[in-house]
């Protein structure tokens, strides 16, 4: 979806000219006598005589062919400070129809209609962006998938099917190697680029799914940089569309990536190749999570072995605990005991 048209042009008023009712009376009576100046001989005393009239005197001199002007206007009879002050409101009014009128600066949202009936107001949040009450699918219609990955999902289901495996590193290379007369290269290129950039093909890097090869084997573990970035990047796709804050969502899966990495925070902060403030930050408090974590397995370990209970299930009711966080805090399977504390305690 592009979003170089987010703003339609019709929500750009286009500036209304004054009426006749808004020109003040003298100007109003010099035209007519601007007329006539050019075309008799003694229009000069007329003119004359039309800008330097008297206050109270609005009646205009008549033109060259004979025709009256305009009759007495509304302000025959005021005074000089009402007259200042009918000119000042006119101004004002003049003012808000230029800008679309008070409150309308938004291609004159609310103006009424010509039948006299006030148009439905739009929420001001879709005024502004009209995309985003759109639904997912309409946005994405427009994106079509590369006429290659149909043609693999044919050759490799297992790969490019219903399921999205993460692609063994010179994949490229060996679809070429198998396929060169159905799979162009600069094509193949970019249906491979397509591919790896779906939400379905990162949300497999973020699980940190290995590596797999054309005949579907594992071949490799994922890069902690790989699964660093799929998960910042489904992140900031998926905070787009909700206003729900998923952040502490994104803490604890890079919390979970900072332990199955084995790395220590420098080593990690290497390995991703992140400077910016923002990103240091947020490997910070991932890196926080990571420890409190540590710390309570550590914590519930020495409490499991002291406790005395032949298995996790009798552990997690003497204490009333949720048998699955019990089970996921301490590493244990359903049936492993006491027995299997140790081990469980010094791989933490």
């Amino acid at each position: 979806m592009s979003d170089h048209n987010d703003t339609p042009f019709h929500d750009t008023p286009a500036h209304a000219a004054p009426s006749s009712a808004d020109a003040t009376p003298t100007a109003a009576a010099s035209a007519p006598a601007a007329a006539s100046s050019a075309s008799t001989p003694d229009s000069g005393a007329a003119s004359a005589s039309a800008g330097h009239a008297p206050a109270g005197n609005t009646d205009a001199a008549p033109t060259a062919d004979g025709t009256a002007a305009a009759g007495p206007t509304p302000e025959a009879g005021l005074t000089r400070g009402e007259r200042s002050e009918r000119g000042e409101e006119r101004g004002e009014r003049g003012q808000r129809r230029r800008r679309g009128g008070r409150g309308q600066g938004n291609g004159g949202a609310g103006r009424p209609a010509a039948d006299g009936t006030q148009p439905e107001r739009q929420p001001q949040a879709q005024r502004q962006n009209p995309a985003k009450g759109q639904n997912a699918a309409q946005r994405n219609a427009g994106r079509k998938v590369h006429p290659l990955l149909e043609t693999l999902a044919g050759l490799y289901p297992h790969l490019f099917g219903a399921r999205f495996l993460p692609l063994k590193r010179g994949i490229y290379e060996d679809l070429l190697a198998r396929h060169a007369e159905v799979l162009p290269g600069d094509e193949l290129k970019v249906a491979l680029g397509q591919h790896a950039r779906s939400t379905r093909y990162l949300d497999a890097i973020a699980n940190r799914v290995p590596r797999h090869d054309l005949d579907g084997q594992p071949v490799e573990e994922l890069a902690p940089d790989h699964v660093h970035h799929a998960i910042v990047e489904l992140f900031k796709r998926r905070q787009g569309r909700t206003q729900e804050d998923l952040r502490p969502q994104l803490v604890a899966r890079l919390a979970d990536a900072i332990g199955a990495s084995g790395l220590e925070r420098m080593d990690y902060v290497q390995q991703v190749r992140v400077a910016q403030p923002d990103a240091l930050a947020l490997i910070d408090e991932a890196f926080t999570e990571h420890g409190r974590r540590l710390a309570r397995r550590e914590a519930l370990q020495r409490a499991f072995e002291a406790s005395g209970q032949p298995t996790v299930e009798a552990f997690a009711a003497m204490y009333g605990m949720d048998l699955g966080e019990a089970r996921r805090v301490l590493g244990k399977q359903p049936g492993k005991g006491a027995a299997a504390a140790a081990p469980a305690a010094s791989e933490a």
